[in-house]
């Protein structure tokens, strides 16, 4: 089959065309922003990539054209496809039908820590021996790519933004799984739900399609997961961070015990850090044991995890300054990542008197439309110096970072953001760079920067 991808180069639309590839497809496709490391890694796959949306891509004639959430009424080449009556479907259809089907699938949802956890639990079946499937929205430095076919059991990140213009379900009711995992749930995604009450909506929809022989792994602090959960269940539930009847944590956060009702099963010692990245390990670690891995080895494989790309991690270092990226956007993601990295430092004699400088762009559309600007200063509150870009902002970031008074700045500029960043970072310190895009290559021209300022004058 031929398939044309629209929207390809996105995260998950790029991760299914390599699942489509390795499946036997003939794949191409085409998207606004055609370039790389996406378009470099297609290509290295045997992708044939359009820039742009133009009609004259109907030549082509696949047997189905994928619609990518991305695409909206207007855009010229779905019009096309529309009034030429051609077949099309929405990715995460295309992937439960072709994918999917007949296969153990785990995913896991929430408003954090999905890349994670999912990451975390694809590594847990591979050490195990099961050569898991993924589709991932992020890359696992375990695995070094974001989709795989894999055998029986397939790890599946669930996204509850929507499907596509018309489907207007979360990705994740597709997915159909045998286990699911919750994270958590807070309100997010202002540009299509309203209220965090039509997030929960959508959760229990996923929740609906679990089978009863099925297990949901949930996060037992949420109460907005306890409450979707009232709604109705026909399966079975374990919990997490639940120190009585499910799964618990004992110790800190880069060792620590774990627990099942009160009887201890395993170990993990690990490089990551973190609270939330032990709840995490948690809900991996539950997940597992459904699909059959005793949790003494889940305990074990995960000592070996390496994390993910762009979380908390290291780009550089220049002038005794390291530069750190995240793709932490929203606020509570901010603040839990601003307090992983205090701890890290608190637990190292040789960083604990650096400083955090925050670099961050409210680039999601939540964050664009002003939705949790008021959370803002709360998030950062542990930096101890803040610098926003407020390019593309229709609200004023300078306004919404007042009561941080001097300890936060913001930029309309990125070439005098980073100038600010260079001169005011001193040896020592921890630049942490938050964004859920590439921020302009800021990571790059803050180490270009930090070098500069180092090098002696010239006569």
């Amino acid at each position: 089959m031929h398939i044309h991808i629209l929207g390809i180069c996105g995260t998950f639309m790029g991760g299914l065309a390599a699942l489509a590839k390795e499946s036997g497809h003939r794949v191409t496709g085409c998207d606004a922003q055609v370039y790389p490391p996406m378009s470099t890694q297609l290509q290295q796959l045997g992708i044939e990539l359009v820039e742009g949306y133009g009609a004259d891509q109907l030549a082509l004639r696949p047997d189905l054209w994928v619609i990518g959430n991305v695409v909206s009424r207007g855009n010229v080449l779905m019009e096309a496809i529309l009034d030429a009556g051609q077949p099309y479907i929405s990715g995460p259809q295309w992937l439960a039908e072709h994918v999917l089907q007949g296969r153990w699938t785990l995913a896991v949802g929430g408003t954090h820590g999905k890349t994670t956890t999912t990451s975390m639990l694809a590594h847990i079946l591979e050490v195990a021996g099961l050569k898991p499937g993924f589709l991932i929205g992020g890359v696992p430095l375990d695995f070094g790519t974001s989709a795989r076919l894999g055998q029986d059991f397939f790890v599946i990140e669930a996204d509850e933004y929507d499907t596509a213009f018309f489907d207007k379900r979360s990705k994740f009711v597709h997915y159909r799984p045998r286990t699911a995992v919750l994270n958590n749930l807070e309100f997010d995604h202002a540009d299509i739900f309203p209220d965090l009450a039509a997030i929960e909506t959508q959760f229990h929809h996923l929740v609906r399609t679990v089978p009863r022989s099925g297990q949901l792994v949930v996060n037992a602090r949420s109460d907005a997961l306890q409450r979707m959960l009232a709604r109705g269940c026909w399966s079975e539930v374990v919990r997490f961070d639940d120190d009585e009847n499910g799964w618990s944590a004992q110790g800190g956060e880069q060792q620590f015990e774990v627990w099942l009702r009160g009887k201890r099963v395993g170990e993990v010692c690990w490089s990551q850090t973190g609270a939330h990245n032990r709840s995490n390990a948690l809900a991996a670690i539950a997940a597992a044991q459904h699909a059959g891995v005793f949790a003494d080895e889940a305990c074990a494989a995960l000592c070996s995890f390496q994390g993910v790309k762009r979380r908390m991690e290291l780009r550089g270092a220049a002038g005794g300054v390291q530069v750190i990226d995240d793709f932490a956007h929203h606020p509570t993601a901010i603040a839990t990542t601003i307090a992983g990295l205090r701890h890290r430092m608190q637990a190292d004699s040789h960083a604990a008197s650096g400083r955090i400088l925050a670099v961050f762009e409210p680039r999601s559309n939540t964050m664009k439309l002003g939705a949790m600007k008021a959370l803002l200063t709360g998030a950062l509150a542990d930096a101890d110096l803040s610098f926003g870009y407020a390019g593309g902002l229709g609200w004023n970031l300078a306004e919404a970072l007042q009561p941080l008074g001097d300890k936060a700045q913001a930029f309309d500029d990125l070439g005098a953001l980073v100038a600010a960043v260079a001169a005011a970072a001193r040896p020592g310190d921890r630049v942490l760079v938050m964004s859920n895009g590439g921020f302009g290559g800021v990571h790059d021209k803050l180490l270009q920067a930090l070098q500069a300022r180092d090098l002696p004058s010239q006569p």
